[in-house]
């Protein structure tokens, strides 16, 4: 360097033997720099005196610090749980969560989420069922040259950007249960049909029973919105009916619990009267009275693990070779069903 002549980020690049964008980089702390990289281009800095001029350093780099987690579920505790295991794997990265809300059936869908991703410049996007089956938010991510991670019942896409979560052998597990229990007329509320893991856990539910030698009686079906209102609503449906079901299995706790309060509003007795299995073991399954037998779902596990993925790249490290576990739903019996 010259006397007296103030040093510049092509100084810093050139002396450290990176790039101007590596620069760019470590100033503005991104975690997409090697550790010995970042010591050795600070150490050049520090020498030189230089200072980055604070408008160059807010267009130096294209993406923020912020992973996007974009989702349509309605059940706020399974959201929680998923944001809950998004921050595990986040944390002393360098990057935090933003999370945005959507609605699958709004015209607007994938252009509020374009107008999303491109205003908060986003390092990546997790996506849970359902928005994660919506193949128009993939072509855009893609277009938008944005990371993404895709969590669903079963695999839609490349190994390195799915956490597959096999929801058909859980709702054969609780299927295996009711017909062990000696259940015949079993009913079923079923998710909304936007849903793939609707199709899919009631898909694996009528096929368990079949091979039972129960065939699922549609008359026994009822469909509802993963809400629990929606559980209400079906308990009183089935609960009405001239031979109303011994047992009922709902596609996640939300609406478990909500059959369960039309059959207390309806004079029953629970598990006496009627037993009830959900899906998802959320955390009120276990503070309800009779605790709710259910499905456990890793839904924590599964937030880790999509952003673990999402990381992956940072680290050098192929997100498909990842050493994670197969996510396999598991029964988890309780106090609410009994034999028939």
């Amino acid at each position: 360097m010259k006397p007296g002549k103030r040093a510049t980020i092509n100084d810093v690049a050139r002396i450290a033997r990176v790039s101007k964008k590596t620069v760019s980089r470590v100033i503005n702390q991104s975690p997409l720099v090697r550790e010995e990289t970042r010591t050795r281009v600070n150490e050049v800095i520090a020498e030189l005196g230089f200072t980055p001029d604070p408008q160059a350093r807010g267009l130096a780099f294209r993406r923020s610090f912020l992973v996007g987690l974009i989702y349509d579920n309605p059940s706020p505790t399974y959201v929680v749980n998923m944001q809950q295991g998004v921050l595990d794997a986040l944390k002393g990265s360098g990057l935090e969560l933003v999370v945005h809300p959507c609605n699958r059936y709004s015209d607007t869908l994938v252009e509020d989420i374009r107008g999303f991703v491109e205003r908060q410049r986003l390092f990546g996007v997790i996506m849970p069922p359902s928005v994660s089956e919506d193949e128009r938010v993939i072509a855009l991510l893609r277009d938008l040259d944005c990371p993404y991670v895709r969590i669903a019942s079963v695999s839609l896409d490349e190994p390195g950007v799915m956490v597959v979560t096999n929801d058909h052998l859980g709702a054969a597990e609780a299927a295996h249960r009711l017909a062990d229990l000696g259940h015949k007329r079993i009913g079923l509320v079923r998710g909304p049909s936007l849903f793939r893991s609707a199709a899919v856990r009631g898909g694996g539910f009528r096929d368990a029973l079949a091979e039972r030698g129960i065939p699922m009686d549609p008359a026994y079906e009822y469909e509802g919105a993963y809400t629990y209102e929606s559980g209400v609503e079906a308990g009183h449906a089935l609960l009405s009916m001239k031979e109303p079901p011994t047992a009922i299995f709902s596609l996640n706790d939300d609406m478990a619990i909500g059959v369960m309060q039309a059959a207390r509003e309806r004079g029953l007795e629970l598990p006496r009267d009627l037993s009830v299995v959900g899906f998802d073991d959320l955390p009120m399954a276990q503070r309800i009275w009779p605790n709710l037998t259910t499905v456990r779902l890793p839904i924590r596990d599964m937030g880790r693990m999509a952003a673990e993925k999402l990381l992956a790249p940072l680290r050098g490290v192929d997100p498909a070779k990842l050493n994670q576990p197969e996510v396999r739903p598991s029964l988890v019996i309780r106090k609410s069903d009994i034999p028939a």
